[in-house]
């Protein structure tokens, strides 16, 4: 029986924007994956969490993006273990969980460099495939070229989560950035502000 094909995209969805849906989707259909699984870090360890919303409230905003697509679905699985979150940690966790599913992560190609401090990056490699969407000025790495590693052709999303909170606290709109149930949740409780 062939395993199910589970991209993995991590982040702090801080909040999730039109950017993090059109990368999931793009990817999905071009990887042929069966699902896509945005899973939302607690903490990052590599981020200040001091600008971050509480994990249950960005978890609701993933769910309200997402609810009309069955193939991206919200991942709370971090929230259940230790703090921060290490890639390597959860990717265990879901392959001892999940033992009929075939795990890749997602991630920019921002992340291609400095990929050499995430915690056991070379089991990282060894246990999943790599599914790299393009950045903007994102520099050569020696990941490029690894065998586990492949170039997903996706749209150029310059949208980032930073650009919407400071938009949200200059009070200017913020519409088509996010999916219309997350501008509905963020209005409703002063998210940002």
């Amino acid at each position: 029986m062939s395993k199910q094909k589970i991209g993995l995209y991590f982040g702090s969805f801080n909040p999730i924007h039109v950017g993090h849906q059109i990368i999931g989707e793009t990817i999905c259909n071009d990887a042929n994956l069966d699902q896509v699984w945005y899973v939302v870090s607690p903490q990052n360890p590599f981020k200040s969490s001091h600008q971050l919303l509480h994990e249950f409230d960005r978890f609701d905003m993933v769910e309200a993006a997402l609810t009309q697509n069955p193939k991206l679905i919200a991942s709370d699985v971090e929230f259940h273990l230790p703090k921060p979150s290490y890639t390597i940690d959860t990717v265990e966790f879901l392959q001892q969980k999940h033992p009929n599913y075939e795990f890749y992560l997602i991630m920019g190609e921002d992340n291609l460099h400095g990929f050499e401090r995430w915690k056991r990056y070379q089991d990282i490699l060894e246990k999943c495939f790599l599914l790299v969407f393009p950045r903007p000025n994102s520099q050569r790495t020696i990941f490029h070229t690894h065998p586990k590693v492949h170039l997903i052709e996706a749209p150029d999303m310059n949208i980032s989560s930073t650009y919407i909170r400071q938009r949200i606290k200059q009070r200017k709109s913020i519409k088509y950035l996010v999916h219309d149930a997350v501008l509905e949740i963020i209005d409703k409780n002063g998210y940002y502000l």
